[in-house]
């Protein structure tokens, strides 16, 4: 955008925040090709603090990729793979009998971390995933009848596979309605492939993590959020937000639209688009830029729709199409 090489004097101090964006795009750059929207969109997520549903076929550096981004922050870091006979305490953790005190104490799971990448999330069954609701919208667990607050940041970056659906379990409309993002990640290009196996041999067999630095820590994300949430918001944005996530209600090829979880989390990443450009305003572009990573996974096709082979890119294209853009 133009705007984002105009000098101008921010009510908001943001340079200090875009620097550390160009470092970290610059060091996953190191290992990661042709993946520059989805780096983009995890900084965005990490800025609005909220979670991101990665989808995409196997051996595309979905979870590299993820792995890499917890790296270059200077934060725990913990994985988890789900599998069919995964238990909600296998995530949460559970009470264990201490012999000597005859008293039982809580032994927390994987998920009492930072950075929590989910693998393979719609493998696992529903009373697992139902165990993540609360953790993902509250930052909490409550086991055993205790309550257990999730330090800060707390995100958690989840691995779907569209194509195999054998021994799946879909997720229900409201864990997904918790991602700010649905990120579908595509084959890479023929000169993006190229790059990408000339970086793997010129590594010599060094594992990626060893190349990344972290950039950084909690305490400058924590101050990188709170900026985030001062960039000004005109109030003819937040209706023309209001107008688009309105129009998936009543649209004629949808079968289920976008809820008001929905409006925020357009608001909360156009928010994040402005920062990490520099700005302390938000723009109908960065609106738009937000659409369909925060709706594609919210909005569902009516039938008839589905089987024409319509997409929910293509609807929410016609309706950004559909409503004037405020000036």
């Amino acid at each position: 955008m133009e705007s984002d090489n105009l000098e101008f004097n921010n009510r908001v101090p943001l340079e200090e925040l875009k620097m550390a964006v160009e470092s970290i795009k610059n060091e996953l750059g190191k290992v990661i090709v042709g993946q520059e929207e989805f780096i983009d969109l995890l900084i965005a997520a990490l800025l609005a603090d909220g979670h991101v549903l990665i989808e995409g076929v196997p051996g595309i550096a979905k979870t590299v990729t993820a792995k890499l981004f917890a790296k270059v922050l200077k934060t725990d870091f913990s994985r988890i793979q789900f599998t069919p006979d995964l238990m909600p305490s296998d995530v949460l953790g559970t009470s264990i009998l201490n012999m000597k005190t005859s008293d039982f104490e809580f032994k927390s799971g994987p998920i009492f971390s930072n950075v929590i990448l989910i693998d393979e999330i719609n493998r696992a069954p529903a009373k697992t995933q139902a165990a993540l609701f609360e953790t993902m919208e509250e930052r909490q667990a409550t086991i055993d009848g205790h309550t257990y607050k999730f330090e800060d940041p707390f995100m958690v970056l989840a691995t779907q596979n569209p194509i195999e659906q054998e021994g799946t379990y879909a997720l229900p409309e409201a864990q997904l309605d918790r991602f700010i993002f649905k990120v579908k990640v595509d084959y890479p290009q023929l000169e993006d492939e190229i790059k990408i196996i000339e970086t793997h041999h010129q590594r010599k067999g060094e594992k990626p993590h060893t190349l990344i630095e972290s950039i950084i820590d909690t305490k400058q994300l924590a101050d990188f959020k709170e900026k985030t949430q001062q960039i000004l918001v005109e109030e003819k944005i937040i209706r023309y937000i209001a107008e688009l996530v309105t129009k998936t209600r009543n649209h004629s090829h949808l079968y289920l639209g976008g809820s008001p979880r929905a409006s925020i989390a357009i608001l909360n990443a156009a928010k994040a688009f402005a920062a990490m450009s520099g700005r302390d305003f938000v723009t109908p572009e960065d609106v738009k830029r937000a659409v369909k990573p925060v709706l594609n996974h919210r909005i569902i096709l009516t039938p008839e729709r589905e089987m024409e082979g319509l997409s929910t890119e293509r609807v929410l294209d016609m309706i950004i199409q559909s409503i004037e853009v405020p000036r």
